[in-house]
């Protein structure tokens, strides 16, 4: 008996002592809400987590900690936090947090988005950087994504001497999807009369919807091995459908070298080039495949995105409308083809695709970094291995940086030098230090190609009275129009 008196006691005494470390860790860490038993704060996000977790941010203040289930996440919600994780202290946060559908793709660990931030790491980013979005490469390549863009206009006039309304946020990504796959592999992957050709906007929508799902297996992951809501095996179909199309691109354009052919000159050419000039082994034909991935993913949803809700904005306000057209026709050539690197220099459009970012930021939630060893943020210290979020959808909307901060204002952006690479932490959509998005410069193109297009060359009519414009959006990987923006375009004579 008094054997099992000692056993008890120290069974206690040993989970007090585990108690009293996990309170001393909590302490150190910044405040947040209470949670409830085994679930943590889940039941304080909602539907639109972003939104939940800047009202949170409100009352526990700009460096915030939440339960998620098993997983501690600091929340960082103003520009002064931001700055702290993603500057000052970025080499520390610079680790990320795998979710379980991404984990389902082959090799995960050589992708730019979820790889550590190491030598293999740097050598990607510095072939994104100098075969993607290096100045010269891009003009290099602007013909080809110009082709696609007539494609469209040939698409919309069709339509529009059919009468026929036009899914704009779809058209978008179709456009962005061509465009990109122009600038990686010279061809078209998909048409604008079919709903799919060779299943790309099924794939690619498919990882996007899963990935951005809320998985229990992410906050429980001892659940991992069930997939209880079947999105690992969604994923996992996706994703080896993409390998093996994209293993086939790399293939054929391998045998065509081998032929002693001429060469496409685009992105695909430059990274075999890399590959094969690379001593280093950091750089291989898996490292391209899960590249031309990653590439596919990133630079299309998040731009059709952003056109969708910059045509939203501009229809919604007809002079804003009329001064981005007044402004394309400024430069357009005598052949009434609008260049693409003229627009870049537009300052009215350029503010008004800035201010559609502000409002609607496609990623609300930068993608989590997580700790990669203790650190000190403030006057906090936070353990390694924590998952960080920063939420850039408040910092965008936060009255105590940006006037009116609801409403969507182009002009704060004209007369100052306020942009998104990643300096001014009151507008980072596409984050900051070194795990800041590498796309900028051809997302930026890309958007302002499409925006300026549409309005130069259409007026369009909605179907319905302006001011019943449905305005409300969808929380995912990216924060989508809950109702697609529906015009029918009609031919502008210039």
């Amino acid at each position: 008996m008094e054997l099992l008196i000692v056993a008890v006691s120290s069974v206690i005494l040993f989970f007090s002592l585990l108690h009293f470390i996990d309170l001393h860790r909590n302490r150190r860490l910044p405040p947040g809400p209470a949670g409830l038993p085994i679930i943590g704060n889940l039941l304080d996000l909602g539907p639109k987590p972003h939104e939940s977790l800047a009202k949170l941010s409100n009352k526990h203040g700009p460096l915030m900690t939440i339960r998620l289930g098993s997983i501690t996440s600091v929340v960082a919600s103003t520009p002064d936090a931001a700055r702290e994780i993603l500057q000052r202290k970025d080499e520390a946060c610079s680790g990320r947090t795998v979710p379980d559908a991404v984990a389902a793709l082959a090799d995960n660990d050589a992708a730019v988005l979820w790889i550590s931030a190491n030598g293999e790491w740097r050598t990607i980013r510095k072939a994104l950087n100098t075969f993607l979005t290096h100045q010269h490469k891009l003009d290099t390549l602007c013909d080809l994504r110009q082709n696609v863009v007539e494609g469209m206009l040939d698409f919309l006039r069709e339509s529009g001497r059919k009468k026929a309304g036009v899914d704009i946020g779809k058209l978008a990504f179709t456009v962005a999807l061509n465009q990109m796959s122009n600038t990686c592999l010279s061809q078209n992957v998909t048409g604008y009369e079919s709903d799919d050709i060779g299943g790309f906007k099924s794939a690619v929508k498919t990882l996007m919807e899963v990935d951005g799902k809320f998985n229990i297996a992410d906050i429980f992951p001892v659940l991992k091995p069930l997939d209880p809501q079947n999105i690992r095996r969604q994923a996992k179909a996706a994703y080896e459908w993409f390998g093996k199309v994209t293993e086939g691109f790399i293939t054929a354009r391998l045998k065509h070298r081998e032929s002693k052919l001429p060469r496409f000159g685009d992105m695909l050419d430059s990274l075999l080039d890399y590959s094969e000039g690379n001593h280093e082994a950091d750089f291989t034909f898996k490292h391209i495949k899960i590249l031309l991935v990653d590439l596919f993913l990133a630079g299309t949803e998040t731009s059709s995105n952003t056109v969708e809700w910059a045509m939203t904005e501009l229809l919604l306000n007809p002079d804003m409308f009329l001064r981005v057209r007044k402004e394309v026709s400024s430069i357009v050539g005598e052949d009434g083809k609008i260049q693409e690197l003229k627009i870049l220099h537009l300052p009215y459009l350029q503010a008004v695709i800035k201010e559609t970012m502000r409002l609607h930021l496609s990623v609300p939630l930068l993608a989590p970094h997580k700790t990669e060893t203790e650190v000190k943020l403030g006057e906090y210290i936070v353990p390694k291995n924590t998952q960080i979020l920063v939420n850039a959808w408040a910092i965008a909307r936060d009255p105590r940086y940006w006037k009116n901060s609801i409403r969507f204002e182009p002009e704060r952006f004209l007369g100052n030098e306020l942009d998104y690479k990643g300096q001014h932490f009151e507008f980072i959509p596409f984050g900051s230090g070194r795990r800041m998005c590498p796309g900028i410069p051809l997302a930026q193109r890309v958007v302002s190609l499409m925006v300026a297009s549409f309005v130069y060359h259409f007026d369009w009519k909605l179907p319905y009275a302006r001011e019943k414009m449905d305005m409300n959006d969808i929380f995912g990987l990216t924060l989508l129009r809950a109702t697609p923006l529906v015009a029918t375009p009609i031919s502008v004579i210039q």
